[in-house]
């Protein structure tokens, strides 16, 4: 009886969320489907969750497989790897055709690849449910930033942050659900979580109607590619934008796979004691991250892209030689700069190849996810031959590639 009851609600509760996400229809070229963009907000925020519980869980398959620092970097490197790799050409694909129905699809590998960590019983199943969780998200950013984009009423540096924000406070999640949920009950409580991706699937389902409705599912005719300006003036800058996503991912990858482990050692915290602390960091770069894309819109991207990426070298430096109070608050300061950079990066790619919001959003966000990758694999094997302190004072010097911003054009044509 309730769950027939449940059942009803849900169902009630889905028929009335689809005819408000339909019935949101811009009425000017100004007016931003805000309703919407709230929407892939949200579902942003379940994908990404799901994600970083990876990450999160990683002190317990340290103990649980018994693995080394190289091994942990390697289960990272495959799963940003599969994201990595598929997400540029299902946006390339996508910008001729696009399928936003398809959003359900990978929010349903994300929810396999949980439940399979939840359940691999030896390493080489952990690095098969890491796969399909990249295939996951490499399904869901392009196609999801073409929504957030196509919802912005020309606001893009607004709508991209609102997007990614939603992203950012899922990571920030992942440790406090580790910490409170996942660790006292063991690995096989994240299978609880295949209810969150089936939540997403609805939600996303009602966005695809929406975007089916408003006439942007159909087939485009592949456009030119800015045939007003040089080719090298828009390879320069995609290649400099490509040097700073490197900068920063490379570093939030020395965060997010091995910042648990870094204070753990150095400060003797306890495993719930340093989730909390990752927690105030992404929380932070969330924060971060709503911030850098409105500001952009007013004063230009370029100006935001400096000031983030160069900005965070002063403290990025100190951290690695400061005490436990201090190290948590350099980290909301680095959080709150570093991550302002993305939305003002990803929106001044797409100024750059207009037309191709597909191909962009997925070649950096694909960008970011394996350059995350790879500096979690090389960072790992650095831990294992030194320390996690040594992992730090290497990474402090990553910023200094911010000097790459200096040389974007402070026009684009």
């Amino acid at each position: 009886m309730r769950i027939k009851y449940l059942s009803y609600l849900l169902s009630d509760w889905r028929h009335h969320f689809v005819n408000t996400i339909v019935e949101t229809r811009p009425q000017s070229a100004s007016r931003t489907a805000f309703a919407v963009l709230v929407a892939i907000s949200v579902c942003h925020l379940l994908n990404d969750m799901m994600q970083v519980l990876l990450p999160a869980i990683y002190p317990l398959l340290k103990g649980g497989f018994h693995l080394n620092f190289a091994q942990i970097g390697l289960i990272t490197l495959v799963y940003q790897s599969t994201a990595s790799l598929l997400q540029p050409l299902i946006g390339l694909y996508t910008d001729a055709r696009p399928k936003p129905f398809s959003l359900p699809l990978g929010m349903g590998f994300t929810m396999i690849g949980l439940v399979g960590l939840a359940f691999a019983a030896r390493f080489p199943e952990l690095l098969a449910a890491a796969a399909l969780l990249g295939v996951g998200s490499s399904i869901f950013h392009p196609e999801s930033s073409r929504i957030a984009r196509v919802a912005s009423g020309g606001r893009h540096g607004f709508a991209q942050s609102i997007f990614q924000v939603g992203g950012n406070f899922g990571q920030a999640l992942g440790p406090l659900l580790a910490a409170f949920f996942i660790l006292p009950r063991g690995r096989e409580s994240m299978a609880w979580f295949a209810l969150a991706a089936l939540l997403g699937m609805a939600i996303l389902t009602a966005i695809g109607i929406w975007f089916r409705a408003n006439g942007h599912a159909k087939p485009r005719a592949r456009t030119a590619v800015r045939a007003d300006a040089p080719r090298g003036k828009m390879l320069v800058p995609l290649a400099l934008l490509g040097v700073l996503i490197m900068s920063k991912f490379a570093y939030l990858a020395s965060i997010n796979s091995y910042y648990i482990f870094y204070l753990m050692q150095r400060f003797h915290l306890t495993v719930k004691a340093a989730q909390i602390d990752l927690f105030i960091f992404l929380a932070a770069a969330a924060a971060g991250t709503m911030i850098g894309g409105p500001i952009g819109d007013r004063i230009g991207r370029r100006a935001v892209i400096i000031g983030s990426i160069l900005g965070v070298l002063p403290f990025t430096l100190i951290l690695p030689y400061v005490g436990l109070t201090a190290t948590i608050v350099l980290s909301v300061i680095i959080g709150l700069i570093l991550s302002s950079a993305f939305a003002a990066i990803v929106v001044f790619a797409n100024d750059l190849l207009p037309g191709r919001v597909g191909a962009v959003s997925g070649l950096f966000f694909g960008l970011a996810f394996g350059v995350a990758g790879l500096g979690a694999a090389g960072l790992g094997v650095v831990a294992d031959w030194t320390s996690i302190t040594t992992v730090y004072q290497i990474c402090a010097f990553l910023p200094v590639l911010g000097i790459a911003a200096l040389w974007l054009p402070k026009t684009i044509l």
